[in-house]
């Protein structure tokens, strides 16, 4: 009788310390963080407003969030925008993906960026260190110049 108790609580122990069939939980996923309010390198004049885009910033999938500034100037109203890389060959490629991203896109020597358009709105991008950067709904020629005082920001 002893030895039947015994080989019963054996194998109650043995059922009980069994594998669980549950799998174990997935990591949770590291939440990448939000951009910070980067308003101060946007420049002043004309600016109507300012707001911290999460991501996709110009709804653009390859980019990251970022600070983008709305003015107006006269009868024009355009868009800048700036996001801070963790290096800067991470600006310069995205960069490139504006390249292919833009129909029309042209490399303009002299800044080192690219104007075209996406959509029916005019950009011109560039990257100046760990930012990229940029103007959206003017002329090649005023973005230019929109984007000299912007780049004139930039640390």
């Amino acid at each position: 009788m002893r030895a039947c108790l015994a080989v019963a609580a054996l194998a109650a122990l043995t059922i009980s310390c069994g594998s669980d069939s549950k799998p174990p939980a997935a990591a949770p996923k590291a939440e990448t963080p939000k951009p910070a309010d980067e308003s101060r390198y946007l420049p002043k004049a004309g600016l109507v407003e300012s707001h911290v885009v999460d991501r996709e910033l110009l709804g653009k999938s390859f980019m990251p969030g970022g600070t983008l500034g709305h003015y107006k100037v006269g009868k024009a109203e355009f868009d800048m925008f700036v996001a801070r890389m963790p290096a800067p060959q991470d600006a310069a490629f995205l960069l490139l993906d504006w390249n292919k991203a833009l129909a029309n896109s042209t490399l303009v020597p002299s800044f080192g960026g690219y104007f075209g358009q996406d959509g029916e709105r005019p950009v011109f991008v560039f990257s100046k260190g760990v930012w990229i950067a940029g103007v959206a709904g003017l002329s090649q020629k005023d973005a230019d110049t929109q984007a000299r005082a912007l780049a004139g920001m930039l640390r």
